[in-house]
Parts: C-alpha cells; structure tokens; sequence
C-alpha cells in the first residue's frame, strides 16, 4: 500500500507540471493561435464556419417588399465564364442571388459552403438565378478555388461599373433582388446562407 501510494505521489507532479504550463504560456499559446488563424484563410474559414453555426450571422430576407434601393439602381453588366455579357434587367421574372467573393478573402471561403448547398437545392428551378460574382485580379485563381474546393457554383465576373447601391466593395456582399428587380436583401460581410433564405426566397414575387 505504501508503494502504491508513493507512485501515485510521484505521478501527481508531472499532471501539476503541465497546468502550471499551460498557465505560464497561457497568452504565448493563444497569440499563436490567433497568428494561424490570421495568416491562413483555410483556418480563418474554418473559425468563422463555426461562429456561422451558432446562427449570429445569418441573413434574413426582407419580407415587406419595399426595397429601399430603386429598381434603375440595381442594374449592371456581368460576363460569364465564357465571355458572354448580360445585363441583371434581363433577369426581370427571376429572384436573383447575387453573391460577391473572391478566392483570398477568408470569410468568402467561411460562408461558400452554404452557398454550394444553396445552389444545389435550387440550381434547377427556373424561378431563381445565382449570379456568383468573382471579384479575384485574375479569374483563373477564382476558378482554380472552385475546383480545389469541389464547388459547382458557376462563374461570373462584373463587367463595368455595379451601383454602390449594390456593391460597395466590401467582400463577401450578398444580395438578393425579386423578380422586380427590388433589393430584398443587402448582406455584407458573411453569414449563412442554406437557411431560412431558400424558404423565403422561393416566396419573391
């Protein structure tokens, strides 16, 4: 019994030597932590993930209709993976789902796997238009991402100038316009987007 307890006694020290570690380097461990989140956008993405989880970023969609942006405002030109240049007025009959992201920008990463979903759910109803806009320096970089990544969200570019109305530069932007043409939704930064848009998106009229 004496050995038993004298082993036991030797083994506490090592557990006490760990936390009082931990306690001493308390800030060093975190700094460095945080200095891993900020250099690396997969791991900021991934933090910001789960703070998207906990519901305190999401989106909602303005159900009243009285979009405060006028419907000329909300008009731009964009350019598909292909070149081909349409303008967001042809688009008039559709709700149309307007996102602005780019490949290096952390909390676009955060916030795309929810668009995937998103656009899987509804990529093959006629009523809804996903217009993903790249905003890379070079296109290719943002189409490497989406491969990378999986992602069958397709591609496009603006081409000229959005209305600050709608972009302003800060990444990511999400928008959503009814089939008037009205902002019924002017999110930036990040925030979940598999729900409860699509229910209330399906709704626009």
């Amino acid at each position: 019994m004496l050995k038993n307890k004298e082993v036991s006694e030797e083994k506490k020290p090592s557990g006490n030597k760990f936390s009082r570690f931990i306690r001493k380097n308390a800030q060093y461990i975190v700094l460095v932590i945080a200095v891993i989140i900020l250099v690396n956008p997969d791991a900021k993405s991934f933090v910001l993930r789960q703070l998207m989880a906990t519901g305190l970023f999401n989106a909602s969609i303005d159900k009243k209709g009285d979009g405060t942006v006028s419907q000329a405002n909300t008009d731009f030109d964009f350019a598909d993976e292909k070149g081909n240049i349409q303008n967001t007025a042809s688009l008039r009959g559709k709700v149309v789902f307007i996102n602005f992201w780019a490949s290096w920008c952390p909390p676009c990463r955060a916030e795309f796997p929810s668009i995937e979903t998103l656009y899987t759910q509804f990529k093959d109803n006629p009523d809804i238009f996903f217009l993903t806009i790249n905003e890379d320096s070079d296109p290719a970089t943002g189409k490497a991402y989406l491969e990378k990544e999986k992602f069958s969200v397709p591609m496009y570019q603006s081409n000229g100038n959005v209305p600050a109305e709608i972009y302003s530069g800060a990444l990511p932007t999400t928008v959503v316009l009814d089939k008037n043409g009205k902002v019924r939704l002017h999110h930036v930064y990040f925030g979940k987007c598999s729900h409860p848009i699509p229910l209330q998106t399906v709704q626009l009229n």
